[in-house]
């Protein structure tokens, strides 16, 4: 048994440094990459070599790959880019958009392949930057109109090593990845769900809730009909109880595992948990990460100037991790700032054209900064944290333009 815990330690390590080293690839060499064949060889087949496939064997990953069943247009037959075997049977199918593409679409004969080999459960389109998964959730061998999982190999945290690691060849296993995608797809739209009822909650739940009032205590019933009235009343309750319960159950998960942790682990394998923002909820996932005195101001400034925005009024969060401190609005993906604070030397990032930029802040130094996608990004240096007093509108015009892609309602 130690020794099977070692090897599975071993592989989590080894592949997570994979994923990060080919990261670092990727970054470094995304802007140089045009077209669709340069991104498969610089950026999809690396990607699919770290995941354990053997590129070099034609019968594990078969490049261009033309099925019996093909159908000929414009004297062609249909063909995919990428079709993944193991021991034979075809399992993942991969169509290649150029780097700078969206990975979003798909074409027919995708979905026409995946219907036609029922080995195959996995489809994924890429850009050679983000990877969407596929599976047949909906309607069985149908291949599904959205992706289950998404992983961008330059924004990714331990959970999606963790979701990545189920394709790796060495882990692939249908029944295990259907169960996980019904996980995800159902976990995600029963979570927006919960949220907007804890955000917002309907008349039907302020019912529901009034209702049970007297199930916890006999004194608490609430006599006669529920009616509109009664509903009015108890909006605001309702609202001030959810906010109270959160606190108290965020407030106690993470002290209970702050004592699983000091009673599990040495302080050298135990992660510090930050419990001085309960309200955003940022935990650090390794023991490296330390948020410092500095970035918090950083973002309660950023908090502040965000409230003048005369067209959005939205929650912000951070997200602190070895390199930077991300500021963003409620997804990790959804950041408009990167802080790099050290003691040197203090920029931040702000996903804005440099060019609009460097008009919304003539006093400061800012440099353009390549990303994926064919994004230009902005870097602006500063001397303290003070200045973002000076910077409100870059940061006003960063937080909008991040909304404004999301569909976030406006004010």
């Amino acid at each position: 048994m130690y020794l099977y815990l070692n090897h599975i330690l071993g592989f989590k390590m080894a592949f997570t440094e994979d994923i990060a080293k080919l990261s670092e690839r990727v970054r470094n060499r995304a802007e140089q990459v045009v077209g669709e064949e340069a991104t498969k060889m610089a950026l999809i087949v690396p990607f699919l070599s770290t995941l354990g496939y053997d590129v070099y064997d034609p019968s594990e990953v078969k490049p261009e790959y033309i099925a019996d069943f093909a159908i000929r247009k414009a004297g062609q037959f249909e063909k995919v880019d990428y079709a993944i075997a193991i021991n034979g049977s075809i399992v993942m199918l991969v169509e290649a958009k150029a780097r700078g593409q969206k990975a979003e679409a798909h074409d027919g004969q995708l979905s026409r392949y995946f219907n036609g080999l029922i080995t195959t459960k996995v489809a994924i389109v890429t850009n050679g930057v983000e990877y969407r998964f596929f599976t047949d959730l909906r309607d069985k061998n149908v291949m599904d109109k959205e992706p289950f999982f998404t992983f961008n190999i330059l924004e990714y945290d331990n959970k999606d090593i963790e979701n990545l690691k189920l394709f790796h060849r060495d882990n692939f296993d249908v029944a295990s990845i259907n169960q996980y995608a019904e996980e995800m797809v159902y976990v995600k739209g029963m979570t927006q769900l919960v949220g907007h009822l804890l955000r917002s909650p309907s008349e039907e739940f302020i019912r529901f809730l009034v209702g049970e009032l007297g199930k916890v205590a006999p004194n608490y019933q609430i006599q006669g009909k529920i009616t509109n009235k009664v509903i009015e009343k108890f909006k605001p309750i309702v609202k001030k109880s959810i906010q109270g319960s959160l606190v108290e159950l965020m407030t106690r998960s993470l002290s209970q595992e702050i004592i699983q942790l000091s009673e599990g682990t040495s302080s050298e394998e135990a992660e510090e948990l930050d419990t001085s923002d309960i309200n955003n909820a940022t935990v650090p996932e390794e023991s490296k990460i330390i948020t410092t005195e500095e970035e918090l101001r950083a973002f309660d400034k950023i908090r502040s100037i965000v409230t003048t925005s005369k067209n959005y009024q939205h929650d912000i969060y951070y997200k602190d991790t070895e390199s930077y401190f991300s500021i963003h609005l409620g997804k990790t993906t959804w950041w408009f700032l990167r802080f790099y604070l050290s003691s040197s030397k203090k920029t931040f990032i702000a996903r804005l054209n440099p060019e609009e930029a460097k008009c919304l802040s003539p006093e400061f130094i800012v440099q353009e900064v390549p990303s994926s996608a064919s994004e230009v990004i902005s870097k602006i240096t500063i001397s303290s944290v003070d200045d973002l007093d000076k910077l409100s509108p870059i940061i006003i015009k960063a937080y909008e333009a991040e909304a404004s892609k999301h569909s976030l309602q406006k004010v």
